[in-house]
């Protein structure tokens, strides 16, 4: 019975993610009309992926007038419905204060909920704001716990840890390491649903 709801779930969705899909490729392609026909309908039927590519687009000003207002209400709405990507780039529109008040609480909260969703991007943004001290306390051990999260595939995060790294004691490093496998770890049992 599992698998046949299963089934018809994953039915429902494929138009969808087609949909999303054809609107990225015309996107790439710089057909920014049928990305925004396809986003526009998405986004319309309350779908995230619509929303957040709406945000993309009111965000570059390709296919509407560029408007910071507008990609924020669309990542909102998508990042609302827990799509990680919207998640994180409303974080930054909150750091940045583009499209909406500059709120550095609220681009941190938008920043965890991103990575705790995996996205790539937001646990440099967070490292970042701990290495700068900008909206939190400054802290070197958070901002390279955060570093470490972001792993070897962010050129950034590499960077900042690195930079971090020559002002840390033997033990802060150690401290900031545990404390990324431990996030990492139970990020993981939360994924599987094991603990």
């Amino acid at each position: 019975m599992k698998q046949i709801i299963l089934v018809l779930v994953l039915l429902w969705a494929m138009p969808s993610f087609a949909d999303y899909q054809e609107g990225l490729d015309a996107f790439e392609r710089g057909d920014s009309l049928t990305a925004l026909k396809e986003f526009r309908a998405l986004a319309e039927s309350n779908d995230a992926m619509g929303q957040y590519g709406m945000g993309v687009l009111h965000d570059v000003g390709e296919g509407v007038a560029q408007s910071s207002e507008e990609a924020a209400k669309w990542y909102r709405l998508a990042a609302e419905q827990g799509h990680a990507d919207a998640q994180n780039n409303l974080g930054v529109m909150y750091e940045e204060g583009e499209g909406v008040t500059r709120n550095h609480e609220e681009a941190m909260r938008w920043y965890r909920k991103a990575a705790e969703l995996g996205n790539k991007d937001a646990p440099n943004n967070i490292g970042v704001m701990y290495m700068t001290g900008v909206g939190v306390r400054r802290d070197f051990v958070k901002a390279y716990m955060w570093f470490s999260i972001a792993g070897k595939s962010d050129p950034s995060a590499a960077s900042n840890k690195k930079f971090l790294k020559t002002r840390m004691t033997p033990e802060e490093i150690t401290q900031a390491e545990s404390l990324a496998v431990e996030w990492l770890n139970i990020r993981g049992r939360d994924k599987t649903g094991k603990s």
